[in-house]
């Protein structure tokens, strides 16, 4: 693992253009495989899962040609191959679980010999993706390994998800658009990468009512049809590089922001005093703003940050408000109402002299504007944890280690280039 030294307290101003989103990126190059046609993909990020992905279709004879320069992609799966190069699905990633619907659809039978997991913010169960998978049509095998059938192809179901998964919706959504008849998801996740993936799929053909709500509707088709098809920016990537502004005092503007999905993001910058302006589509920080918690009309009670499935405040964004919070003054509460060791780094912040008082595990309070020193502190293999760190060290005049940082790299791939561009001094090491 690579460790990131910061030499921090500089300002951080300019202009700066985010990546494309690691999570539409995936599930919908996932998606790609649902048809034999080529599919072209603009706007793709540089990143390690997606690699990952490209490496295993290629093993099995999928064309994929991809200029990293200009983050197009161009995808030809019509030589994918009729069984599993190695026998069975790649283990390393959490992203693996987008694969179950095309490999399903192709193979009509997978086998699972073990979980894969993304990060330490908890135990990810495969449970929710069995029970959509048996409800439009599949015939569960438990066991060492566990064997996924599909002996009539996918029909249309209506399920009601247990909480507004990701990955489940997204897997719902690929499996349901070639089902035969109607299928209905309710409580369905909306995050924007979400809908991504169902605006992505209905480029290829596919039937769906309800992008962006928690009720998705879908008449499956027979086939799925090529498209060209341009990734959205990275939200986490804008909210990033505000924050890094307001923390260090700087000036950052940042284009292609998606200010529709802003609303509740600029009204938690507000809370700790930062306004966020739009012009057209560029997210603007202005230099030198004042850290300050925005009180309740309710004394008695404490400014609250909730985070919780989408339209909530985004979960993943949590850490970044935590750390500009360290600057801000005043006290805040946070509520991470998904994860529960999503607050399991709270002792490494505390090494810059931050004070936060856990009170479960789903939820802190930091007292602001403490005195901050360098330090060398250790990443959770959280990725926003790990920029949250990578922030507070750039804020803070001198030194800063954080090792074991290389899981930024999966969601940004160019994420030392492009704070330097904005005056940072860092490195890999």
């Amino acid at each position: 693992m690579a460790d990131l030294i910061v030499n921090g307290g500089k300002p951080l101003s300019g202009v700066i253009t985010p990546s494309g989103n690691k999570n539409s990126v995936l599930p919908i190059f996932c998606a790609t495989l649902l048809t034999d046609e080529p599919v072209t993909l603009k706007n793709v990020p540089d990143i390690t899962d997606l690699d990952k992905l490209v490496g295993f279709f290629r093993s099995q004879g999928s064309k994929i040609d991809w200029n990293r320069d200009t983050g197009v992609m161009r995808v030809d799966h019509s030589s994918f191959r009729g069984t599993l190069a190695n026998d069975e699905l790649p283990q390393d990633m959490r992203s693996t679980v987008l694969l179950y619907p095309a490999l399903l659809h192709r193979f009509r039978k997978i086998t699972i010999h073990a979980n894969t997991k993304g990060c330490s913010l908890g135990v990810r169960e495969i449970d929710p993706h069995l029970e959509i998978l048996r409800s439009l049509g599949a015939v569960i095998k438990v066991g060492d390994p566990l064997v996924i059938a599909l002996p009539h192809g996918f029909a249309g179901a209506r399920h009601w998800l247990d909480y507004m998964s990701v990955t489940v919706t997204e897997n719902f959504a690929m499996a349901a658009a070639l089902a035969k008849g109607k299928s209905t998801l309710l409580n369905a996740a909306s995050e924007p990468h979400v809908q991504d993936l169902c605006a992505a799929l209905v480029a290829m053909g596919a039937k769906i009512k309800g992008l962006g709500t928690s009720m998705l509707e879908i008449t499956g088709v027979k086939k799925l049809h090529g498209a060209t098809i341009t990734i959205s920016s990275d939200y986490h990537e804008i909210v990033t590089f505000l924050a890094l502004g307001a923390i260090t005092g700087g000036e950052v503007r940042v284009k292609k922001s998606l200010p529709h999905h802003f609303d509740l993001i600029t009204r938690a910058f507000a809370k700790l005093g930062v306004v966020v302006e739009h012009e057209g589509d560029t997210a603007i920080v202005r230099r030198n703003q004042k850290l300050v918690v925005e009180a309740p009309f309710t004394a008695n009670l404490l400014t609250k940050i909730e985070a919780a499935p989408w339209p909530y405040f985004s979960v993943d964004l949590l850490p970044l408000v935590i750390a500009l919070s360290t600057r801000a003054e005043g006290t805040v509460h946070f509520w991470n109402k998904v994860y529960e060791n999503g607050f399991a780094w709270m002792p490494e912040l505390a090494k810059f002299g931050a004070h936060v008082l856990t009170s479960d595990p789903h939820r802190i309070v930091v007292f602001g504007n403490r005195p901050l020193r360098p330090a060398v502190v250790d990443s959770p293999y959280i990725i926003r944890a790990a920029v949250a760190l990578a922030m507070v060290a750039a804020a803070i005049p001198g030194r800063s280690v954080v090792r074991n940082a290389e899981i930024i790299k999966r969601a940004h791939p160019r994420f030392v280039e492009n704070l330097r561009s904005l005056g940072a001094e860092l490195e890999w090491k």
